[in-house]
């Protein structure tokens, strides 16, 4: 049971077979099991949850039942919410309570669902891995000596190991779709604008978007149909975005003429064997259900990495420096004088990579460097778009890997920032584009899940969804479930 879909719980919801209660009991005794074996959630509040559950229950005998009545969402914890602690597991903002809601929190409540706790994530969101949370790095479902991937790391366990049903995560680099593919889950990055980042605390403001992680494409799109939409507080919210057909986009199932770009930039050597056999597979599985494979070049990619590391870090840099122990931010005991104050409370709350970004950012945009690095930076980036444009006049979707690699042994590469940042090749591009991108499960390496990856053009969601859905439909990727999180003994990559 607690491996039903979200479409699952609402039928079952609406048939009165169980109520919002009996679920949330459900997931709460399985988070109060296992959250010491996998470290997802890192502020959870079981009374608070069942009252919203309580809630819901009554509301459905008097109204007509909302779009997510009843259904338990995690929250990363980098989303504000006025109940509970925001701490974007960092020690700067450690037990930081926000007074409002964020604006995507704010239609989920009025959506009816059960907000599910927070989970854990690389601090302010700067990692690959999750290893760089102030409260110790969350574990993969899969193998809980392996990463569950970053940033959303907590918000992938959790719906990997079905502590809760669905998650919502955030992706300024790759951090929901990277962690969707590396615990077999879903993933979804929404076309930049789509979703309000108001009240998501900011890492780079013109990279960030939230969006859902769930066990299902039709999950990721009933979250994705309530989340989104324009909001005024929000300037990078677009307001005239054309609607995507969410639900509408699943239901369709068919390839049939679909063209589907592969980029040979993709497909290099260095990606791991079994992963390319896997990708490999699922294109075969694709044309097998009527669509064609169209070779395309996207010739700037191998600069994408270069690019982002440029730009999110300089735009990190200015968002966090509003955490200096005055505005935000915890401050440090019995400081000298005030640049005591300031340098010991940032030195002492923020983690190492932090810290390194935040000094990469500082010297992009220092004086004599802002030409050669942040200004050429945003050169490439509109270099890396035109080339997702004139793939785009050629194919319908483009269809990759997720990540070169399965879900590696935690601290492998925690000393090696470089190897970290290139585990997210395959999904930086997208970010810098503005483009809308999908993970779903495409097989296992070994005992390890692989991702696929779709990629479409600018507000093209629903294509997507309808290619996504068609690939899930054919196979059963999306039903395998960690073998030591099943209650049923069944399951695994076998």
């Amino acid at each position: 049971m607690a491996y039903q879909t979200l479409t699952q719980l609402r039928t079952a919801l609406e048939s009165g077979a169980t109520s919002a209660e009996e679920i949330a009991r459900r997931y709460i005794a399985r988070t109060e099991a296992h959250n010491g074996a996998l470290n997802a959630f890192v502020d959870f509040d079981a009374d608070s949850i069942l009252a919203q559950a309580q809630a819901s229950d009554a509301y459905r005998k008097t109204h007509d039942a909302r779009p997510l009545e009843g259904l338990p969402i995690a929250i990363k914890d980098i989303f504000c919410t006025r109940h509970g602690r925001t701490q974007c597991c960092s020690n700067i903002l450690r037990d930081f309570r926000a007074p409002y809601d964020a604006h995507v929190i704010t239609l989920l409540r009025e959506a009816g669902a059960v907000l599910f706790g927070k989970t854990n994530m690389d601090e302010f969101a700067m990692g690959s891995s999750n290893e760089t949370s102030a409260f110790g790095s969350c574990r993969n479902p899969w193998d809980t000596d392996r990463i569950p991937g970053g940033s959303s790391g907590g918000s992938a366990a959790a719906v990997a190991a079905a502590l809760a049903p669905a998650a919502l995560g955030t992706d300024t680099g790759g951090s929901i779709r990277q962690p969707a593919s590396l615990t077999g889950i879903v993933g979804l990055k929404p076309t930049y604008g789509r979703v309000s980042r108001r009240g998501i605390i900011a890492f780079a403001s013109s990279l960030d978007q939230a969006g859902p992680m769930t066990r299902s494409v039709a999950d990721a799109a009933l979250i994705a149909s309530v989340i989104s939409g324009h909001d005024a507080g929000d300037a990078t919210s677009v307001a005239d975005a054309p609607d995507a057909h969410w639900l509408e986009a699943c239901d369709a199932r068919d390839m049939q003429g679909l063209r589907i770009g592969r980029p040979k930039e993709y497909f290099v050597e260095g990606m791991d064997r079994e992963v390319r056999g896997r990708i490999d597979a699922a294109l075969a599985q694709c044309e097998a259900l009527g669509a064609e494979i169209v070779d395309i070049s996207l010739p700037h990619t191998e600069y994408a990495v270069a690019a982002y590391y440029v730009i999110a870090p300089s735009e990190a840099s200015a968002n966090l420096s509003r955490y200096d122990g005055v505005r935000f931010g915890q401050r440090c005991a019995d400081p000298e004088d005030l640049f005591d104050m300031y340098t010991r409370s940032r030195d002492e709350g923020f983690g190492a990579e932090v810290k390194r970004r935040i000094l990469t950012g500082v010297f992009a945009l220092s004086t004599g460097y802002y030409d050669a690095y942040y200004k050429k930076a945003q050169q490439v980036r509109t270099l890396i778009r035109r080339d997702f444009d004139e793939a785009f006049a050629k194919v319908d979707v483009i269809a990759t890997p997720t990540s070169p690699i399965t879900a590696f042994k935690l601290g492998e590469k925690k000393e090696d920032p470089l190897t970290m940042y290139l585990a997210d090749i395959f999904t930086i591009a997208v970010n810098l584009a503005g483009l809308p991108g999908l993970s779903q499960p495409c097989g296992f390496a070994g005992d390890l899940p692989v991702g696929l990856q779709w990629i479409a053009p600018p507000w093209r969601e629903d294509r997507l969804l309808a290619a996504a859905a068609a690939y899930e439909a054919a196979t059963d990727w999306h039903r395998h479930r960690p073998a030591a999180f099943n209650d049923t003994a069944a399951g695994g990559a076998a």
